[in-house]
């Protein structure tokens, strides 16, 4: 099969490599017909995680139909349509009955996140699938790949990690730093809640309409302008934000969260850093902040389809460019200068 394969920092190929096959009784194998590129690919081909080896197949979003199954898998079956979540887990382990997949002790390296990292991934024209059946989530009839494919990663991580972690209230004012994919998914689930102001902050003027016209953002403030931090104070009542979601992943956008919060309010960290930040602690204990991150757990999966299949959620506008999959190496070029672009997510198709 063809499969975009990682030779090293900065190197990566369309290349043929074997099929996958069934290695354990729990495995299915998946024929990719959706699939999707991440900004961690981007932080992997510039060498930030270290984990990931040369001849990896990269890759962990996609959507497809099985193709075969292990022996012991019983509640699947060839031909169904599935999609591939970033997070594996076996579904019995302390972690999994705990509702932490992330963290699932009998996936290698005891980390959820497997696909395009420790294992082959999912950016191929087939995909080995651990745990098939307490991993992936089979898609309704009345839905197709590209509608559910960003359930797999950036929406569940926003919600979970994002929105439900800085407990978004009614009325809240809540400020998004990062009007990428993930932090525009943020918006959209924050209106879940009917807060009172949803505030985009990025230096993109074209993500900053996105988010306005597309995504549920109530306004938008570009923060390469000056006095920008006190114009979110001001539309938040001149006290701070209730909430803020920091979906980059740099200490300059964690430390503008810092300053952005009121007292009592919650800071949650979705991007991931590649660096230290520096935290105020002194500052941050005497204001009541309560700050969180992690690893999403893929867990809101299931209800988020439901409100795809009722109408209620679009995840549509959050694509931007499609290409078949043997066009994966410009698919790479547009998602990797998305400014230039004017990308958002890209889809790639059988």
């Amino acid at each position: 099969m063809k499969a975009l394969v990682y030779h090293g920092p900065g190197q990566k190929a369309w290349e043929d490599v074997p099929d996958p096959t069934i290695i354990d009784p729990t495995d299915i194998i998946v024929q990719i017909e959706a699939v999707t590129i991440c900004g961690t690919d981007l932080h992997i081909l510039k060498g930030d995680v270290p984990a990931v080896t040369d001849g990896r197949v990269l890759g962990h979003e996609g959507a497809g139909k099985i193709v075969a199954v292990g022996a012991a898998v019983k509640s699947l079956k060839v031909g169904q349509k599935v999609t591939v979540p970033a997070i594996t887990n076996c579904g019995i382990c302390e972690y999994c009955k705990k509702g932490l997949p992330s963290h699932c002790q009998n996936c290698p390296g005891g980390v959820g996140w497997i696909f395009g990292h420790l294992i082959d991934g999912t950016q191929a024209e087939f995909v080995r699938v651990p745990y098939g059946e307490t991993s992936v989530q089979v898609i309704p009839d009345s839905l197709s790949y590209s509608e559910v494919l960003f359930l797999t990663d950036i929406y569940p991580t926003s919600y979970e990690i994002g929105v439900l972690a800085s407990q978004v209230k009614p009325g809240d004012n809540v400020v998004v730093i990062g009007a990428g994919p993930v932090g525009l998914a943020g918006m959209v689930g924050a209106n879940f809640f009917a807060p009172r102001t949803v505030i985009a902050v990025d230096l993109d003027e074209f993500r900053l309409g996105k988010a306005v016209s597309d995504f549920g953002a109530t306004h938008a403030v570009n923060s390469g302008t000056d006095g920008w931090k006190d114009k979110v104070k001001e539309i938040c009542g001149g006290k701070g934000a209730d909430a803020v979601i920091e979906a980059v992943g740099i200490p300059p956008t964690l430390e503008a969260a810092f300053d952005l919060v009121r007292p009592g309010g919650f800071i949650a960290n979705v991007g991931v850093h590649g660096h230290p930040v520096t935290m105020p602690i002194e500052r941050l204990w005497i204001e009541n902040i309560t700050m969180t991150m992690g690893l999403v757990n893929g867990t809101t999966a299931g209800m988020l389809m439901s409100l795809i299949e009722a109408g209620k959620l679009d995840l549509k506008p959050m694509c931007t460019h499609t290409f078949k999959l043997d066009q994966m190496m410009e698919a790479y070029d547009v998602f990797g200068n998305a400014g230039e672009h004017g990308a958002l997510k890209v889809i790639l198709e059988k």
